[in-house]
């Protein structure tokens, strides 16, 4: 009688694991099932989508031919999502009159909503694509909200608010810089830099504020600024700078006054350059080699002879070659009395293979 309990058991643990592995074969399927569906309809979508943004930029009336397939959609929230997305990417690849165009089609389905939706989202990355769609499309009147994300726990978000401040407002929208705490990365300096096309010629307090900033990106960012709109009123307060606590400040700095090109440039460079932190000295070099300027040679000699660290030998070196120098440093690395190491940076600056 046990003998066959224990059989019925186990024909009973058999089925049910049977049953089981049916439900989770029918599971994978369904699942696959309607992940095509879904790849199908979003296929379908998006040729429907592209129909319409190309029709929109060949024909000078956004509604001309007439697109049913896409006005059966235009209400669908997963649609309007798509639509948003591609004519951000679309944006990115057109200019003129074309782009005007695809920003005439975004107003007129109103997806500014849809983007605006993202903005009361939880998640960062919803918040910064929808901030990301607004300024593409030049929504002006989202920034009151939008500024409010200047300030966001999270980089990804307070960066595309801070671009989206410059490229809506221009210089004006540089006033979070202000209040910045967070590090402003290279890549973002770039992005807003490239957003700046004019500077007012009531900057100039702002552009004196953010040079003293307790936050280095944020001076950083600025000298980058009076770099690119060549601002020669602010040549001593970029010197001054020379003192700062950053080398990687002052290594900005040295690139600034390059840049300015002002006559007593390579004077006060060397006046400064003993008392420079290794790293700086470096660049002041790299400065001194692009300038041409004959009067640093007896400087460059005696780095090249008598500085320790093979760096600033290196530049030392180079600088002198670029200046013309190169009987000298031929004459150096024959020289049977020469360092080893001395003879080798000399063959690295003649551009011979060691």
């Amino acid at each position: 009688m046990e003998t066959i309990t224990s059989v019925h058991f186990f024909v009973l643990v058999l089925l049910a694991i049977l049953l089981l592995v049916v439900l989770l074969i029918i599971g994978v399927l369904l699942y696959g099932f309607f992940q095509y569906r879904e790849t199908v309809r979003l296929s379908g979508w998006l040729q429907i989508i592209n129909e319409k943004i190309s029709e929109v930029i060949v024909y000078d009336e956004p509604d001309q031919p007439d697109n049913p397939a896409f006005q059966q959609f235009s209400a669908n929230p997963s649609f309007r999502n798509l639509l948003l997305q591609r004519l951000v990417d679309s944006e990115k690849k057109f200019s003129g009159m074309a782009k005007d165009k695809i920003k005439d089609l975004f107003n007129k389905y109103g997806l500014h909503r849809e983007a605006e939706k993202k903005l009361g989202q939880k998640k960062a990355f919803l918040i910064a694509g929808g901030i990301q769609e607004l300024t593409v499309m030049d929504s002006a009147d989202a920034l009151p909200r939008i500024s409010g994300f200047l300030s966001h726990a999270s980089s990804e978000v307070y960066q595309e608010a801070q671009y989206a401040m410059v490229s809506l407002k221009g210089f004006e929208g540089l006033s979070f810089l202000d209040t910045a705490e967070g590090r402003i990365s290279e890549w973002q300096q770039l992005r807003l830099l490239l957003s700046i096309t004019s500077i007012p010629e009531d900057s100039g307090s702002s552009i004196e504020k953010w040079l003293t900033s307790t936050n280095d990106s944020v001076i950083i960012f600025t000298l980058k600024l009076i770099r690119k709109f060549q601002l020669l009123s602010f040549y001593q307060e970029v010197m001054g700078l020379l003192e700062h606590a950053s080398s990687e400040v002052r290594i900005q700095v040295v690139q600034t006054l390059l840049s300015l090109d002002n006559p007593s440039t390579v004077g006060d460079l060397m006046e400064i350059y003993p008392h420079q932190p290794l790293e700086v000295r470096i660049e002041i070099l790299r400065a001194m080699k692009v300038s041409k300027d004959r009067s640093i040679t007896d400087l460059l000699k005696k780095e090249l002879l008598e500085n320790p660290f093979p760096a600033i030998k290196i530049h030392a070196a180079e600088a002198l070659f670029s200046l013309g120098y190169h009987d000298y440093l031929i004459r150096l690395e024959q020289d049977e009395d020469a360092p080893e190491e001395l003879v080798q940076i000399i063959k690295h600056a003649l551009q011979e293979r060691i």
